[in-house]
């Protein structure tokens, strides 16, 4: 057999259906349908690596992408994935609909759910539009990303990468460093990996660190070296300067010097520790280029990669929510 026949059978064995009608937040899963996700995103992996990518499972249906917010990363991987499943895709521009003319989502929902969807990908730059599109639409809806809130899928992809790199998550001691307040990547991560029996710990200047975060069932540190030490995995995010109001920090040159990840504060974590980040990186404001190019250490390309099996194992498992509610 191929390695795209074998890598087939695993994901014909391992497929099972959704848990709920939507998948919105870290919460819709549990521990086991977590194990049973990332088992199916590896042999998806394994698919993705052989030179005959394509599947039917999604042959029929027809999902939609419609992204509020500009993204290079969410948006193509959920296309790709969408397309080696066999589904018809359409990527809404926007931009140009009439959601410039102002239309309001609740218009766009009925809109689209004329146009009979089977599977809706939605980013917003407001915390719970994906569930308000959810209570509108009769299709499965997928939160690509909502505001501060979540973005589930980032999280499962984050999962795949740290259990393939490492044989299990349970038991890592995760280290979520930076612009945590306004992170909806870092608020699912939170749940999916505490889920999942691993440690985390918030790491970041006051300014950019929730209030509540130490209800969060994290450990909080305002000082890298404090807080990387012990840690298995580092995960840098983004300064999202855009959803700033006021004045959080200094220069970007000082928050580097503080909370930048470099080699000598990588060193204050544990030997072999790895570093993600779920992009788009600031490169010498979050990250160093050194640390974030090299492959021994970061999984950063990993991550890229893992988010189309990721997110076919999303896709793939909906459809088989659909299909047993016929």
């Amino acid at each position: 057999m191929t390695n795209a026949a074998v890598a087939a059978d695993l994901i014909a064995d391992r497929l099972v259906p959704f848990p709920k009608s939507h998948f919105l937040a870290a919460a819709d899963l549990n521990p086991p349908f977590v194990s049973a996700l990332l088992d199916l995103g590896d042999a998806f992996v394994e698919l993705n690596r052989s030179s005959t990518k394509a599947l039917d499972l999604l042959r029929g249906r027809t999902v939609l992408n419609l992204f509020f917010e500009n993204s290079t990363r969410t948006s193509s991987s959920f296309e790709i994935a969408a397309k080696r499943l066999g589904a018809d895709v359409v990527t809404m521009p926007v931009g140009a609909s009439s959601v410039k003319k102002g239309e309001t989502l609740i218009d766009t929902a009925v809109t689209l759910n004329a146009m009979r969807p089977d599977i809706l990908v939605v980013r917003h730059g407001a915390s719970g539009a994906a569930a308000l599109l959810s209570q509108k639409v009769g299709c499965a809806v997928v939160n690509a990303g909502d505001g501060r809130h979540e973005h589930p899928t980032q999280a499962l992809l984050d999962l795949l990468s740290l259990r393939r790199a490492f044989g299990d998550v349970g038991g890592l001691t995760v280290a979520i460093c930076g612009d945590i307040a306004h992170s909806r990547v870092a608020r699912s991560n939170v749940a999916l990996l505490s889920m999942m029996g691993a440690r985390v710990r918030l790491i970041g200047p006051p300014t950019l660190v929730p209030g509540d975060a130490d209800r969060w069932g994290c450990e909080v540190f305002h000082d890298m070296r404090e807080g990387l030490a012990g840690c298995d995995v580092v995960m840098m995010l983004r300064l999202q300067l855009e959803r700033m109001d006021g004045a959080l920090m200094p220069s970007t040159r000082e928050y580097f010097r503080f909370w930048g990840l470099d080699r000598e504060k990588l060193a204050w974590a544990r030997a072999g520790a790895k570093v993600m980040h779920p992009g788009p990186m600031n490169r010498g404001v979050e990250i160093d280029s050194d640390v974030a190019d090299d492959l021994s250490v970061s999984l950063i390309q990993d991550q890229v990669e893992m988010g189309v099996a990721a997110r076919m194992a999303v896709l793939a498992s909906l459809a088989m929510r659909l299909e047993s509610a016929r």
